[in-house]
């Protein structure tokens, strides 16, 4: 890249400034291929509830936040891999929170992280069990919300055990957007999962309950996309349990209607306490969960939506996809308190951020970039998708701009780069190699698991780099890029010239 980026150093708001060189008008990506976002974009409604949910779209988690409230602590099912925990603030996994609210301590807690973190958009209530295993908080907690927080979009997540009993009651509330976590459909392979059902008064075990929670979780679905409210699909990848099976599981849901399939790595280790993390059940590594996903979303899947962003948020996560910043907002914090709520300033910061997403995409129109996302101002058309891509690992803090050094990586954003192509494939996260100026190029071990974990990348980007990480990518065959750039821009043009210039044989499909 030559000259200076189009843009300033970010605020204090967090929001980079574009400078007065900056294209005018807006614009997007043209293809089909979806990553996290692919709303029909003939359908205004549907694309306006994608527009600042960071869940449902990749490119509005660079955006804007989410919070999880963790009211709901009773479960109705038994998993494998699960074991809800509290006071596990060092745990960054679903099921963990470190304390249980009441709806009216909720409230309080997301009207102050509302006004505080005026980029938080939406509401979840994901446990620490499951929601509608406990409706009268849950349902409690959203109708508080919605009184006072009228802009807030409400989310809920559940294992589908209860869901058609409450379908009508979550389209009363309004609530647009429900993930349901289905890792089976094939009773054979769930009683490998699941040792228990809880279920019209009675404790199933093996097949049977299995074959009962399938059958209440696609029929859940069904009810929901009747009543055209967006369902995401969460599953569990257990490699030799279930990875291949979950193919068919994305055929079927989206037949269904569901509109995203969120495909996630088990998290098991023996200190969570769970069956599979006792059993040395391993999870996958990032390159079998990339090839799995790849292939949900092409022919064999159905060309199903893939969620590739998603964090395995803790049921108490606050901010952006990726942070957690719950420590900032304890019970002392906001029980007791008359907390305003600050509309205004929120309206005030999230027409911001649009203005600057709008700058974006009119710079991604102009250099002809597509992301792989359909875009709510232009019309669906054939995917763009160069024959050749490369991946690259970009270190970032969000705003879509490669702003963060090597070392202060908590994680890195893998994209598919190529010629006028820059598409988020997956987010990979790593042992932060840097913690401070005392503490700096020092642990040669967190290095090596870093570039393990970077191996099928073609380079990475990040705004600075020390010598010693440098020489380590080199000698691993990574090229280190130092840039300050739009992620978009920066990807496209890096990846167009490792395409042009690696060897034939090194070019592929990753």
């Amino acid at each position: 890249m030559t000259g200076e980026p189009a843009f300033a150093a970010a605020p204090a708001g967090g929001l980079p400034r574009r400078s007065a060189q900056a294209p005018a008008s807006a614009g997007g990506c043209k293809t089909t291929t979806s990553c996290g976002t692919s709303a029909p974009v003939q359908d205004p409604e549907i694309a306006e509830k994608i527009a600042n949910h960071p869940c449902y779209s990749a490119e509005a988690h660079q955006y804007y936040a989410r919070m999880h409230v963790a009211v709901a602590p009773g479960c109705n099912i038994q998993c494998n891999f699960c074991n809800r925990k509290f006071d596990c603030a060092n745990e960054s996994r679903p099921g963990v929170t470190s304390t249980l609210l009441t709806p009216e301590d909720a409230l309080a807690k997301v009207k102050l992280v509302a006004s505080e973190i005026k980029q938080m958009s939406v509401l979840g209530i994901a446990g620490p069990g499951d929601p509608l295993a406990n409706p009268k908080p849950t349902f409690r907690t959203m109708e508080l919300v919605a009184r006072d927080c009228p802009d807030i979009k409400l989310c809920l997540s559940t294992n589908g055990l209860r869901l058609p009993e409450f379908v009508d009651r979550i389209a009363d509330l309004n609530v647009d957007h429900v993930t349901i976590t289905i890792n089976m459909i094939d009773p054979e392979v769930g009683e490998r999962i699941y040792p228990w059902v809880a279920w019209r008064g009675k404790r199933y075990t093996g097949r049977e309950a299995s074959k009962i929670l399938s059958e209440q979780q696609l029929a859940g679905l069904a009810a929901l996309t009747e009543r055209k409210i967006l369902c995401k699909v969460n599953s569990v990848m257990i490699p030799g349990i279930n990875d291949e099976h979950l193919v068919e599981v994305s055929r079927t849901v989206k037949g269904l209607g569901a509109f995203l399939h969120n495909v996630m790595p088990l998290v098991s280790a023996p200190e969570h306490g769970t069956v599979f993390g006792l059993t040395g059940q391993r999870g996958p590594t990032p390159q079998e969960l990339k090839a799995l996903q790849d292939r949900c979303e092409q022919d064999d899947g159905a060309e199903m939506n893939m969620m590739r962003h998603c964090r395995q948020c803790r049921a108490d996560a606050v901010g952006l996809l990726g942070e957690d910043r719950g420590d900032e907002f304890l019970p002392e914090t906001f029980q007791g308190r008359e907390i305003v709520y600050d509309l205004a300033g929120r309206q005030q910061a999230h027409e911001e951020i649009e203005r600057w997403r709008t700058e974006v995409a009119a710079t991604r129109q102009t250099l002809n970039i597509a992301t792989g996302a359909r875009t709510p101002d232009v019309p669906a058309a054939e995917p763009v998708r160069p024959a050749e891509v490369v991946l690259v690992a970009v270190a970032t803090k969000g705003s879509g701009v490669v702003n963060q050094h090597f070392g202060h990586a908590g994680e890195f954003w893998i994209y598919e780069a190529g010629p006028g192509w820059a598409r988020l494939v997956q987010t990979r996260d790593v042992d932060r190699y840097c913690n401070g100026p005392s503490d700096c190029d020092e642990d040669a071990s967190k290095l090596d698991r870093t570039i393990e974990m970077l191996s099928d990348c073609a380079a990475v980007l990040c705004s600075k780099i020390g010598l010693g990480p440098r020489e380590a990518l080199e000698e691993a065959g990574i090229e280190p890029v130092e840039i300050y750039d739009l992620i978009d821009k920066a990807v496209a043009e890096i990846g167009a010239r490792l395409v042009t210039d690696r060897a034939p044989a090194e070019v592929g499909t990753p």
